[in-house]
């Protein structure tokens, strides 16, 4: 069983940056890959980003691609989300999350294990 713990979220002026992380504060990361999602107030959940165990492979949605980047640090068991030039329409809650496999994957439902969540805000 794994926990997840996000941070770094906060209230943001459009153009801003922000980074979040993902702490694994029960269970390992290491050797699986990781993804970080956002859900809006009234829509569904959206694929963000994911990594693969190592950190050598990337994938975005294309409405972060250029801004975002995602990483990770194996010694510190911990994934990050670095957010760039936001705007308003990247407010939402972000969730980091991992399974049991080692490639990344984009669709939510191969996911085992969840954060809680961390409230990103982009003022205009």
């Amino acid at each position: 069983q794994v926990q997840l713990v996000e941070s770094g979220g906060g209230l943001v002026q459009a153009g801003g940056s922000l980074r979040l992380s993902c702490a694994a504060s029960r269970g390992t990361v290491s050797n699986y890959a990781m993804g970080w999602f956002r859900q809006a107030p009234g829509k569904e959940r959206e694929f963000v980003a994911t990594i693969n165990w190592s950190g050598g492979v990337t994938d975005y949605a294309d409405s972060v691609k250029g801004r975002f980047t995602i990483s990770r640090d194996n010694a510190k068991n911990t994934g990050y989300l670095q957010m760039n030039n936001l705007n308003p329409e990247d407010t939402a809650v972000y969730y980091c999350a991992t399974g049991g496999f080692r490639l990344p994957r984009v669709s939510g439902s191969a996911y085992d294990f969840w954060g809680k969540g961390t409230q990103v805000t982009v003022s205009s």
